[in-house]
Formats: C-alpha cells, sequence, structure tokens
C-alpha cells in the first residue's frame, strides 16, 4: 500500500480555501444533469498517475493540472548526471532521484525527451562541494521506496532514504512544497538550476535572504537533440524557463556553485552544462542552495511559480493563482476539484474496478496536454523570440504538439471533449506559424520547431478540429497558410540537416513530389520517402474535406487527388504473393532489395504496418489488394500468427505493433472490409492483453496521451475513422453506459447494457432510437449529440453491417 498524505503542521490560517486558484478552477464548465446516469462521482480518486512509468511508457507521475504549465515530478538517475534512464526523468524500476523538476512531457518516446527544469532537491547533510561535481550522483541524490511514494492528480509526495520528504500539490502555473528533514541532521534544498534532462545552455540562479526568496531561469530546449538518428541538429536553445520562489522562514545557510566551485555564502552564480553527452557534460553547470534550522520545526514550505516569459510574469502566475496562505492540502484539494470535472466529460457506468482504472487513467493521460505557456496576462513568448499577446478571442496559448503521434487519436478525443481547448491549441499552432515565416512545424516543444517525426500532421489536426465542430480560430487563414505549405516549395525543403528524423523541411522537396506525385527515396531528404508519401496522403485528403466543408470545391478537388498518391507507391508486385507500400526512386524503380518487414523507406516502422496506413481509402487500399475478402484475409495475418494465435503485443516486424503509432487505426479497417466482428474481437484482445494497470499498464510511449486516447475510444466503442472527418467507427463497448456531456449541446450516450468481459461482439445497434446496419456513425453524432445503443452478445454475428452499400465512406 501507498502511504497516506502527510500529516505536517501548518503556520497558515484556513481562509485560503475560499481563494484558491481561481484562474484553474475557472476552467470548469458545468455539466448538464443526466438523471440517469449512475457514474463515478470522482473520476480522479480512480486515476493511477504510475501507469505507463514502467515499459516505456514514459509517463510520469507527478503533480499537474489539466493542460497545466507546470509538471512537478522526479528526476531519477542512474549514476549519471547527465541522464536519467527514462524519457521523461522517471522510470519506476529507477529508485534514486537527484531532484524534483518542475516541467514534464507526458510521454514522449526519445531519451531523454524535455524539459525537466530545475530540479529541486531536499538534501540531507552539509553541501561541501558543487553538486555538479558530483557526476555520478552519488553525493547529492536519495534512494527510495515506492512504499513512500504517493500521486494522485493534482498531487506528488515523496519519503527519501536521507529522511528527507517532499509533499507537492499544483495550479495550472505554479505549486507549493512542504519538505520535511530529520530535526537532528543539517536541511537543504538545492536549486540545481542547470540541470534540465537534455542540458541547458546557461541558467542563473538569485538567492534574497531578505525576502527568504530563491529566483532564476534557465536557457534550454534540444527536445531529442541527443537521439542517435538526429545528430546534433536540435542541441539547440528555444525557450527559457522562469521561478520565483520563496519560503515560510529565513534561511540559516546559502551558497551556489559553478562547475566544480563551490562558494559558501555566495547568493548569485550562472552557467549552463551544454548539450553533449557524457564525460563532455559532466561536472558542468550551476545552481544554488539555500539551508534551514530544522531542529524545533523541521517542516520547510515553499510557494513557487514558474514563466516562459519572465520573472515578473513567474511571480505574477503565483499571486494570481495561489493564496499567500495556501496549505499543500489547500491546493491539492482545488487540484483534485478540477481534475473531477474534467474528468467526467466522461461518465461511465459500470465495469470492474480495474477497468475503471485504466479508463479514467487513460484520459487523465490524453487531457494532460497540450500544455499552456501563456501567463495570467496573456503574454507568452513565441516561436520568432519575441514576446507576444493572445489572439482575438484567444484564451491560452498552448504548446507540446506530437504531431505525427495526435493526429490519429489524441486530436479527436480533444475535439470531443473539450472543443474549446482545441479551438485555442489550433490557434496556437497558427500564431506559431506565423511567427515561423509561415512554416507549421510538425513536432512543435514550448516555443521550439524540433522537426521531428515525418509527414504533415498540422494539416491532419487542423482539418479535424474544424470537421468537429471546432470553430473559435481563425480557420480561414489556418487554411490558407496550410495549404501554402502543401503547395508552395521552400528551400529548406531541399536540406538534409537532421535527417533522418529531425529533416527541417515540412514538406520534403515538395517540388519533386508535385512532379513525381511520391516522395522519391534517393532524392526526397525526408526520413523515408514511403512514409513520407502516405503522411502526405492522408494530410491532403484530410485538406480536400476541410476545403469541402468551407465551400472551396477547386481546392477540395486538387487535395482529394493528391489523397490518392499513397498508390503511387503501392507495388503490386512487392512479393511473389502480394502487394505492399514499397519506397521508390526518381526514375520510377522500386528501391531493393524488399522485404515486408525492412523498415527501408519508412519511419519507425516495416512496410508490413505502413501498408494499412490508408485509413482516407480503404476501399481502394482493399480493390488494390484483390478485393475485400483477400484484403481481409492478409488483415487476419496482421494480428495473428500461422497458427492462428494472436500476434498484437508488438516485437514481430510483419506484425501489429501496439507500441507505435502506424499501425493503431488497424485493428478498426475490417470496418470498412465489411468483416466487422473481427474489429470488435481484435480490438477487445488489445484492450485486455496490451493495457491494464499498474506500471505497466500502457504497451509503449504513450506520445503525449495518443496511445491513452485511442484506449479511450476503444473502451467507449467509437473511434475515428480518418482525419479531416467527424465520422466515428462503431465497436463494442467494454461499459454498459457512457455520457459525454457536449459543451452547450445534446450529450453524447453510448449504452451497452450487456457490456463485460464475454459479450464482445454487435448483435445490433440503434442511433437515436433508428436501428442501423452500418458500422459507423455520421458527423452528426459527434457535433451535435446523440445516443447510441449497442445489443451485445457472446459469439460474433457476421451478417450485421457488411453490406458494400453500408460500408464507411
Amino acid at each position: 500500500m501507498r502511504p497516506s498524505w502527510p500529516r505536517t503542521a501548518r503556520r497558515f490560517g484556513g481562509r485560503s480555501a475560499a481563494l484558491l486558484v481561481t484562474t484553474a478552477l475557472a476552467l470548469a464548465t458545468p455539466l448538464p444533469a443526466d438523471a440517469g446516469v449512475t457514474a463515478v462521482e470522482r473520476p480522479a480518486s480512480l486515476v493511477d498517475p504510475l501507469i505507463g512509468s514502467a515499459n516505456n511508457g514514459t509517463t510520469y507521475p507527478g503533480a499537474t493540472l489539466p493542460q497545466g504549465m507546470i509538471g512537478w515530478s522526479p528526476t531519477s538517475t542512474t549514476g549519471d548526471q547527465t541522464g536519467t534512464g527514462a524519457a521523461n526523468g522517471y522510470r519506476y524500476d529507477v529508485t534514486r532521484i537527484r531532484g524534483l523538476s518542475l516541467t514534464h512531457v507526458n510521454g514522449a518516446g526519445c531519451n531523454p525527451g524535455a524539459a525537466g527544469d530545475v530540479p529541486i532537491m531536499p538534501y540531507v547533510g552539509d553541501v561541501t562541494s558543487s553538486p555538479s561535481a558530483d557526476t555520478k550522483d552519488a553525493v547529492y541524490a536519495a534512494d527510495f521506496s515506492h512504499t513512500a511514494e504517493k500521486a494522485v492528480p493534482g498531487r506528488y509526495s515523496l519519503g527519501l532514504a536521507s529522511g528527507a520528504s517532499a509533499d507537492l500539490a499544483v495550479s495550472r502555473r505554479a505549486g507549493v512544497a512542504d519538505f520535511t528533514f530529520p530535526a537532528d541532521r543539517p536541511a537543504n534544498l538545492l536549486f540545481r538550476v542547470s540541470n534540465s534532462l537534455n542540458g541547458s545552455e546557461d541558467a542563473q540562479v538569485d538567492i534574497d535572504t531578505a525576502h527568504r526568496r530563491v529566483t532564476g531561469s534557465v536557457l534550454t530546449g534540444a527536445f531529442c537533440g541527443r537521439r542517435a538518428n538526429g545528430g546534433t541538429n536540435n542541441r539547440k536553445s528555444y525557450y527559457r524557463l522562469y521561478f520565483s520562489a520563496s519560503f515560510d522562514r529565513d534561511f540559516s545557510t546559502v551558497g551556489t556553485w559553478k562547475d566544480g566551485t563551490l562558494s559558501a555564502g555566495s547568493t548569485t552564480a550562472s552557467g549552463g552544462e551544454g548539450y553533449a553527452t557524457g564525460a563532455d557534460r559532466a561536472g558542468r553547470g550551476s545552481g544554488g542552495y539555500v539551508g534551514f534550522d530544522t531542529s524545533t520545526d523541521n517542516d520547510v514550505h515553499m510557494r513557487i511559480g514558474i514563466s516562459y516569459v519572465s520573472l515578473g510574469g513567474a511571480e505574477a502566475n503565483l499571486r494570481r493563482e495561489i493564496a499567500p496562505d495556501a496549505s499543500v492540502a489547500d491546493v491539492a484539494d482545488a487540484g483534485s476539484r478540477v481534475w473531477n470535472r474534467e474528468l467526467s466529460t466522461v461518465r461511465v457506468d459500470g465495469g470492474t474496478t480495474d477497468r475503471r482504472t485504466a479508463f479514467y487513467t487513460a484520459l487523465y493521460h490524453a487531457l494532460m496536454q497540450p500544455n499552456l505557456i501563456s501567463d495570467v496576462d496573456g503574454s507568452y513568448y513565441g516561436m520568432d523570440g519575441a514576446v507576444h499577446r493572445l489572439a482575438r478571442g484567444q484564451r491560452a496559448q498552448y504548446s507540446n504538439f506530437s504531431g505525427w503521434d495526435q493526429y490519429r487519436a489524441q486530436i479527436q478525443l480533444l475535439a470531443l471533449l473539450k472543443p474549446r481547448v482545441a479551438g485555442d491549441f489550433a490557434q496556437s499552432l497558427f500564431n506559431f506559424a506565423r511567427q515561423n515565416d509561415g512554416i507549421w512545424d510538425r513536432w512543435v516543444h514550448i516555443s521550439g520547431a524540433t522537426h521531428v517525426m515525418t509527414g504533415d500532421p498540422s494539416a491532419a489536426t487542423l482539418a479535424t478540429f474544424y470537421a468537429m465542430g471546432v470553430r473559435n480560430f481563425d480557420y480561414e487563414g489556418a487554411f490558407d497558410s496550410l495549404v501554402r505549405q502543401a503547395t508552395v516549395p521552400r528551400p529548406e525543403e531541399l536540406l538534409d540537416a537532421g535527417c533522418p528524423g529531425q529533416c527541417v523541411g515540412q514538406r520534403p522537396n515538395l517540388a519533386q513530389y508535385l512532379t513525381s506525385h511520391y516522395a522519391a527515396q534517393d532524392v526526397c531528404h525526408c526520413w523515408g520517402g514511403a512514409a513520407e508519401t502516405l503522411e502526405d496522403a492522408v494530410a491532403d485528403s484530410a485538406l480536400a474535406k476541410w476545403a469541402r466543408l468551407l465551400g472551396r470545391d477547386q481546392e477540395a478537388a486538387v487535395f482529394a487527388e493528391r489523397g490518392a498518391y499513397w498508390r503511387n507507391v503501392f507495388n503490386p508486385a512487392a512479393t511473389a504473393d502480394a502487394g505492399y507500400i514499397q519506397a521508390r526512386r526518381l526514375d520510377g524503380s522500386w528501391v531493393t532489395p524488399f522485404s515486408p518487414g525492412s523498415d527501408l523507406g519508412f519511419a519507425q516502422g516495416t512496410s508490413a504496418t505502413y501498408t494499412w496506413m490508408v485509413p482516407q481509402d480503404v476501399q481502394g487500399l482493399a480493390a488494390a489488394m484483390g478485393g475485400r475478402e483477400a484484403a481481409a484475409a492478409r488483415l487476419d495475418g496482421f494480428f495473428h500468427k500461422a497458427d492462428g494465435s494472436w500476434s498484437v503485443r508488438g516485437g514481430d516486424a510483419l506484425r501489429y505493433d501496439p507500441t507505435n503509432e502506424p499501425g493503431i487505426h488497424a485493428p478498426w479497417l475490417y470496418n470498412g472490409l465489411g468483416q466487422p466482428w473481427k474489429t470488435q474481437a481484435t480490438v477487445r484482445q488489445i484492450l485486455d492483453t496490451d493495457y491494464g494497470t499498474g506500471p505497466s499498464g500502457l504497451p509503449g510511449n504513450d506520445d503525449l496521451g495518443t496511445m491513452s486516447a485511442w484506449y479511450v475510444f476503444s473502451a467507449l466503442g467509437l473511434y475515428p475513422r480518418t482525419p479531416g472527418s467527424a465520422t466515428m467507427l462503431l465497436g463494442a463497448p467494454v461499459f454498459p453506459r457512457a455520457v459525454l456531456p457536449r459543451p452547450g449541446g445534446k450529450s453524447i450516450v453510448v449504452s451497452a447494457p450487456d457490456a463485460d468481459g464475454t459479450h464482445l461482439y454487435i448483435d445490433a445497434v440503434r442511433v437515436d432510437g433508428r436501428p442501423t446496419q452500418r458500422s459507423w456513425t455520421g458527423a452528426g453524432l459527434t457535433t451535435e449529440g446523440g445516443t447510441v445503443r449497442f445489443e451485445l452478445g457472446e459469439q460474433p454475428d457476421t451478417e450485421w453491417a457488411t453490406a458494400p452499400e453500408d460500408l464507411p465512406r
């Protein structure tokens, strides 16, 4: 069992509950009543933030709020000051930390990923040497046990083997902490300002003894900058995080350090670590420490605010969001209310406790992002290096866009449940593009363009937002800008900088693509020509749908044609018995040697997986494979071994990989092939075997909520058909009832009275009371609300939703 929260005596008054976290509570939208639902009243109580902290899920367990700026969580160490053993600073099986860092990104795939800024370490003992000189984390780090750890939404506590402990709670841009120390030992807090996960260019710390305050900043960035296939392309700075921390008592000792030099009594220091790896970075950096006399009171209370704009912004954020006398419990209670309201955007009834825990934790992870980067006054640091104000009508500037991942599931869930946030996010990405000479970067971290992955996910994302009814952004201006990116070549598209993995061109060698109608492997300046072609075809198909909704028929026709360019990399004679997606050269020849299990021409996947990545044209793909029956038989082989047993856990280059995005829609393709009962069986198998509770409860990198969003949709029996569309494919729900309250409109109600562990097949469906023979819903359900009622059985119904005229389109 995990411990209860520490019962620490507080010296502050109790009136703070009424004043606390006003900005965070303002996020909440009242939910419409639904007398027919018996659902979890406090869904946050079911969330386990430690799910995904093992098995390469790369989630983090620390304190954060929905779309929060601050994510206060441990930075672990495996004995190397420049590494953590985990992409986000925490891995469940590493039980030694060197600090509690203020910022994190959920589920990023490269190690280390990003952020982990300003680790703050409660240290028991005298500071007698520079913590930067402790390159093996042998001195200024501490072991811990999971029995002394507790994580719930908005709050995190940890007891260390040294005898110190930390109890943390946050608002959106600020936090409070109680640090306790042994009464008979020296008590210090180390501010390791330069020690971000990827290093830093510069850092600054200032200690104000008169006002019991520590302030500073770190200039950093370098997302994925240390990954092997990205070279040194991203070892650069693109944001500065400021912090201001104040305390409830005087400092007994102070000091700073730079590199290997400790300066006792000093109150200021600066210096970064650089972005190198290993010995080239170890031993560098700066920070400061403050000590406390804990002989009569061993509990130190700290308040901290952060900002990406200025020190004044950090202090204003703290003042606005957390009352001066707020305790950790006060802030945690307010945060819990925010999370309960956020998670109540889906209210489920029934199901086992484990199923509910997996579901609400997945929803928690899916709704952690995008992340706020604007201050309470509406200012934010832009991609052009200048300070900007929010656009007219915009409530917040968001960032952390893992586009290649999120456009497949997470952004659809965001649009469905939080359309106002989705619109502000769309406007945020458009703001960044205008500040970046019109370039929509495919992976945006804070105010940096990182270029990570491939394709043009911004087009697919914003087209999907619009299709799903999101309107609170400049959609005409954004559409025009994305069309320019897709039609006007730029010089950087001919560069190989950052390739593969972080190619600077967002539509690589666009002129060649527009001429050849595919990305040629030998001249594409991209990660993989076949993958780039498929990604761009999906994006262009989404733009076509968006253009049609805008009444721009000429552009709709052009992009619809481009959405079919996937056909130009489908080789019907790739193997002796089957056609596959295959890379080809500029002269039209196919890249050889070819194997379905090879990743040549692809990005983080094989031809066997990417061959199914045509969600916009399932009927066309089936025809290319010899018809729907033949395609379904091939899909069977993608999910099963030759002996008929399931193969959905990954590790087989020829079969389904639940740990990465290119194939996550594949289980739902059976609906389009006229065999929807196989979608129902396959999705349930994945839900039951790849996902679960406990630290290993995710199949792989959560990728900013993408894998979690897949779980949420699949558990509800709904899944996005294709980017740029509001159509949902139907599967078998795992809960008897779910209600999705629509802001300002009619709820979406999903009922399946017989849903349980054995009823996993659809016998019949009614949409708004009318029976349907379609395994999909129109856009009206997601944009206007409505009801879907499932009758489920224990055996597959091979007749329902199989007629050619009823297949998804």
